[in-house]
């Protein structure tokens, strides 16, 4: 196995927006990727499995297994929200030709749904806590570029590792628009203040109705997560000078 997809449903949806949320810097996207899929009940429709992703799994309370996994969602929007499709999954790939195996299998699946444009989110580490983050962006043509920017972001200047940057390179290839979304953030814990300025920016433009008070909610449950598969995650003011014990990115 190199990179295999189940499909429980395949949705029809109306021109959807590719929303990415794995797991990355304050695991900012990570956060709003899955506050997104509660508040919108956007229904999981496939799973990717890869095996470039972490090496184990991991046994619960009731004795069954739970491993590294992507999954997409769908919302339908309703009124004048947009459709979407939501990456979302609790690791990314842990080498280089995984990251482009993964990008690729997400951007065949997803375009054959009638997707063209994409969102990838992150965060950007800044070393302190900050009270409101600021925004910045990437994007793969001009118009995307001038959406972002029309959202508050200012333009990055750097690299932007990881699905976050690659996606978006690669869905242009395929004629599929869109831009990278970075907020500001310490980068050491579960970073709720980071994912809620992406997500006023996300869901000005999608125009989607969603209720961002309980994304201390979706921290948490992040948080737990990162705990089941035996990543503790540290407070800004406990920092220490110890190698992390995977490879996040942006």
């Amino acid at each position: 196995m190199v990179c295999t997809t189940l499909t429980h449903e395949k949705p029809v949806l109306n021109t959807p927006v590719l929303i990415e949320g794995l797991p990355g810097i304050g695991f900012v996207a990570n956060i709003a990727a899955l506050h997104l899929i509660k508040e919108l009940k956007a229904k999981m429709f496939a799973e990717i499995h890869s095996s470039s992703f972490q090496d184990f799994t991991i046994s619960t309370e009731n004795g069954k297994t739970r491993f590294p996994l992507n999954e997409l969602y769908y919302h339908k929007g309703r009124g004048k929200e947009r459709d979407l499709i939501i990456l979302y999954g609790n690791t990314q790939a842990l080498t280089t030709i995984g990251q482009y195996e993964l990008c690729g299998r997400v951007l065949e699946i997803t375009k054959k749904l009638g997707c063209s444009q994409i969102i990838t989110l992150g965060g950007l580490k800044y070393g302190k806590r900050i009270e409101t983050p600021k925004l910045y962006c990437a994007a793969s043509d001009a118009e995307s570029l001038r959406e972002a920017l029309n959202l508050g972001a200012k333009i990055i200047n750097g690299h932007i590792f990881g699905v976050a940057g690659l996606l978006v390179g690669l869905g242009k290839l395929q004629d599929m628009s869109g831009f990278c979304l970075l907020a500001e953030t310490p980068g050491l814990y579960p970073d709720a203040t980071a994912a809620r300025e992406i997500l006023k920016a996300v869901c000005k433009m999608l125009r989607l109705k969603v209720n961002l008070s309980k994304l201390d909610v979706a921290a948490e449950a992040t948080r737990k997560i990162l705990e089941s598969f035996g990543l503790s995650i540290t407070p800004i003011e406990e920092k220490t000078k110890e190698k992390p014990r995977s490879r996040w990115f942006i």
